[in-house]
């Protein structure tokens, strides 16, 4: 038997008892062919067969795969040199070296981690890295007010992602102080918290998507792939699926720690938060506070006044100095591809409309 095993011999008075524990290291072979244990039966596996186990059992990693199809004329530069920029590596080494530093190399192959990362269209080499982000307008998928397709590379869809919801959740504004606080009804460190664990844990050998779903009485992100252990160690230990795709995410400083998040979303949402998991699929329900189903424009109208329509260009805009206070109009340019005429031209008009101190983010426009 490859590899070899053992088993447990006791005795009882003049009763031997064997006992042969669960294999550790699946899969085994016997005499060349791989066996696997159904109730009373054991069935020898065919090729498709021992791939699929191999993959389901994290025994293929995706992330460090190389991918052969990948064509160097798709790479992203500009999100590479934000990348680069963001880790404060030194643009004078080449990228290659950068790359393969990054374990972003595998057998002198990009690998499938550098191809979500680098990508203009990932779409392009895996439809299923596609996130698919949808509103409804109910409490079911009857009505699908907003929908959209994230096909680009890995960071992108990620703050596309998150932008989406936050869009289309409401916003509570608190005015304690002399400035007035937004506060979102469910926060962006939580949502960013459960987006960006989707991605990175998800199961790419799936054919399935990261799906977020906002209905009017909750939010769902579900992602293709279970858990790696045992249930009962949820939330206490971490075992990632795509361990490279993790460091990435941790060296950019989305994520503080491996492992906590789920902690600190629990604690963030108190009882309004439940994790569903199956074999096949991982699911979080954050459940909305009682709040009216969406109606429109006319809702719209109710709510927002004497409002000033702002175009996508500078709602992007506001969104990253958000972010990012230091920002300069070049790296905005980068991510929002228009050119550096146009972002001024743009933040030029938010300069006249400076006068309106906040914006509502449910109909994008300065309240």
């Amino acid at each position: 038997m490859d590899p070899s095993f053992h088993v447990n011999v006791n005795s009882v008075d003049n009763i031997a008892v064997i006992y042969v524990p669960e294999g550790k290291e699946k899969t085994y072979f016997v005499n060349g062919h791989s066996y696997l244990r159904y109730g009373a039966n054991s069935c020898q596996l065919k090729r498709d067969e021992i791939r699929n186990f191999f993959q389901k059992e994290n025994l293929i990693e995706f992330d460090r795969k190389s991918n052969l199809n990948f064509d160097f004329t798709d790479f992203n530069e500009n999100a590479f040199n934000l990348f680069v920029k963001n880790l404060g590596i030194s643009s004078s080494l080449s990228r290659e070296l950068i790359l393969r530093n990054l374990g972003l190399f595998t057998e002198d192959k990009i690998n499938n981690s550098g191809v979500l990362f680098f990508s203009n269209d990932v779409s392009k080499y895996y439809l299923n890295s596609v996130v698919a982000c949808v509103l409804y307008a109910g409490k079911t998928k009857s009505k699908i007010l907003d929908k959209q397709e994230l096909g680009g590379d890995f960071f992108s869809n990620f703050n596309d992602a998150v932008k989406f919801s936050l869009r289309n959740l409401r916003t509570e504004y608190i005015i304690e102080k002399v400035i007035r606080e937004e506060r979102p009804e469910i926060s962006e460190s939580v949502l960013r918290e459960l987006i960006i664990n989707a991605m990175i844990h998800r199961d790419y050998f799936s054919n399935g998507r990261v799906i977020v779903e906002i209905f009017s009485d909750r939010v769902e992100i579900s992602n293709p792939g279970g858990l790696l252990f045992d249930k009962k160690d949820f939330g206490k230990i971490s075992f990632s699926r795509n361990p490279i795709l993790v460091d990435l995410v941790l060296r950019l400083g989305i994520v503080e720690k491996i492992g906590s998040g789920i902690t600190r979303v629990k604690e963030a949402l108190k009882n309004n938060v439940v994790f569903e998991m199956s074999s096949d699929w991982f699911r979080v329900i954050i459940f909305r506070a009682n709040l009216p189903e969406y109606g429109g424009e006319d809702t719209v109208k109710d709510t927002v006044k004497d409002t000033v329509k702002l175009n996508e260009n500078m709602n992007e805009i506001i969104w990253l100095i958000k972010e990012n206070k230091h920002i300069t109009t070049e790296e905005i340019s980068i991510i929002i591809k228009i050119n550096d005429r146009n972002t001024k031209k743009n933040i030029s008009k938010l300069k006249d409309l400076a006068h309106f101190p906040q914006v509502n983010p449910k109909s994008k426009s300065f309240s």
